[in-house]
């Protein structure tokens, strides 16, 4: 058993905390909307009502929060509560120069420090199956793999150098990216032509050019079913990370563009906050 904080309640952040208790860990909570955070009591997980209570027991302690700057307001106030050997796992999406900046913060507070960015939403997160993408000392393993696996169906250790996690998940989510955005553009094809979008996901099904999440997405598009799992806007913060990433990688943008375009149409239309399925309205 061990005890873990994690800062930030939504879509990820609650189902982590669900899948930390159901395997036995100590789970306090922290959200700067408290009224957020308030249902995992019902679960077994203890509710602070400010960051630096939330940190001061914990083992580990895991940030979830919208981006960099969120991240950075919240632990830089608390980060000389943590206990000695504590660990902060910091898995939200922050970027490359974000990931750099609290590695900085924490390397100054003398904490230990984890970049481990998660694959998931938010199904996966409240079922503990998560794809862990860590990079850090090895040396800190043993302490937070029974954490990983809880949340988690599986760790890939990048490297021992912090921040890989956070590239790799950079070029994992340029993937995701692209494809919702094909399926919105064959869903917006097939109906736009007079077919019914549907066939194109039975034409799909079952061969090599399917995947789970053509069927997936596909259906919600279709249905106009657009309970978030992953918000647009959302999306489109990561979008904006890829791109500084492509700069600094030099590698051509011109698809990210195009990427960053549709999402940017769909978010002024009003579904910044709906799924990111609901880029199909881009189009």
């Amino acid at each position: 058993m061990t005890s873990v904080a994690v800062l930030g309640t939504g879509i990820m952040g609650a189902g982590m905390a669900r899948s930390l208790l159901r395997e036995g860990h100590r789970v306090t909570v922290w959200n700067r909307s408290t009224e957020k955070a308030k249902p995992l009591a019902d679960d077994g997980a203890r509710v602070a009502d400010e960051a630096a209570d939330a940190v001061a027991d914990a083992d580990v302690v895991i940030t979830m929060l919208f981006d960099a700057d969120a991240v950075a307001q919240t632990m830089e106030p608390v980060l000389p509560r943590f206990r000695d050997g504590a660990v902060w796992v910091q898995a939200s999406t922050v970027g490359i120069e974000g990931t750099d900046r609290l590695a900085a913060m924490a390397r100054d507070a003398g904490v230990d420090f984890l970049d481990a960015p998660m694959l998931g939403t938010k199904a996966p997160a409240e079922n503990g199956q998560l794809v862990v993408l860590a990079s850090g000392p090895s040396s800190l393993r043993e302490k937070v793999q029974p954490v990983f696996d809880a949340i988690g169906t599986r760790t890939q250790w990048v490297s021992d150098t912090v921040g890989d996690g956070s590239r790799l998940k950079l070029a994992v989510n340029a993937w995701i990216g692209v494809m919702v955005n094909g399926i919105a553009q064959s869903v917006a094809l097939a109906r736009g032509l007079g077919i019914d979008p549907q066939q194109f996901l039975d034409a799909v099904d079952g061969g090599a050019v399917n995947a789970p999440y053509v069927q997936l997405k596909g259906k919600a598009m279709i249905d106009g079913d657009y309970t978030p799992s992953f918000e647009l806007d959302g999306v489109i913060k990561d979008t904006d990370l890829i791109h500084a990433a492509l700069r600094e990688a030099g590698v051509d943008g011109t698809l990210a563009t195009a990427v960053r375009d549709r999402l940017g149409v769909a978010s002024d239309g009003g579904h910044g906050e709906k799924d990111m399925a609901a880029v199909v309205h881009a189009y």
